[in-house]
């Protein structure tokens, strides 16, 4: 008597932890840098110390000690990933305008950071200014120049966008460190301060 039985398929098995092409859609996403790395100086990033890198602000960065480092510099809040990544997106999509970058040791943590913000002009041809804000050096890591690469590596930023100056506030004891840094005095830095709700967009 011949088995006329139909031969079944085996059905493969789903290992429920293997990476999905969406895990490998946000890992890209994640490691995705806010603006090009062609704007990075070379000269500054050899001047680091060994196993030191600088490199755009990632999403990544959330968990990667990017925040901490802020705190050093003023208060930050209790910024969810959720709200950290709405802010990150909104300036991505503007990364013409926004340039944040970050310093990671030899563990790849973040342990400097500082931004240029561009500001477009009517005045002096339509030209473009510079603000340099947010230098910020974890505190075990002081000492080792990191502010200075960073001030230099967004100067590089400024010019090379095409801004005709770049400007930033400091204290009168932070002056001397901005000299050195190429800049001068030039004028006084007023402030208006707005007690309001802390912003979600």
């Amino acid at each position: 008597m011949n088995d006329t039985t139909t031969p079944t398929t085996a059905i493969p098995i789903s290992n429920p932890n293997a990476p999905t092409q969406n895990d490998a859609l946000n890992s890209t996403q994640d490691n995705t840098s806010l603006f090009s790395s062609s704007l990075i100086s070379a000269e500054v990033s050899s001047r680091l110390p060994e196993g030191y890198s600088i490199r755009p602000l990632r999403r990544s960065d959330y968990n990667g000690g990017f925040l901490p480092t802020l705190k050093v510099l003023t208060t930050v809040g209790d910024i969810s990933e959720e709200a950290f990544t709405t802010r990150y997106d909104f300036m991505a999509t503007r990364n013409d305008t926004y340039y944040i970058l970050v310093v990671c040791d030899e563990n790849n943590i973040v342990v400097g950071t500082g931004a240029v913000v561009v500001e477009r002009k009517f005045i002096h041809h339509l030209g473009m200014v510079g603000h340099i804000e947010d230098i910020a050096v974890a505190k075990n890591q002081q000492g080792k120049k990191l502010g200075l690469r960073i001030i230099q590596a967004l100067d590089y930023v400024a010019e090379k966008v095409g801004c005709y100056k770049s400007i930033l506030d400091c204290s009168e004891a932070n002056e001397g460190f901005y000299v050195k840094c190429g800049f001068k005095r030039a004028g006084l830095e007023m402030a208006h301060y707005y007690e309001q709700s802390p912003s979600t967009s």
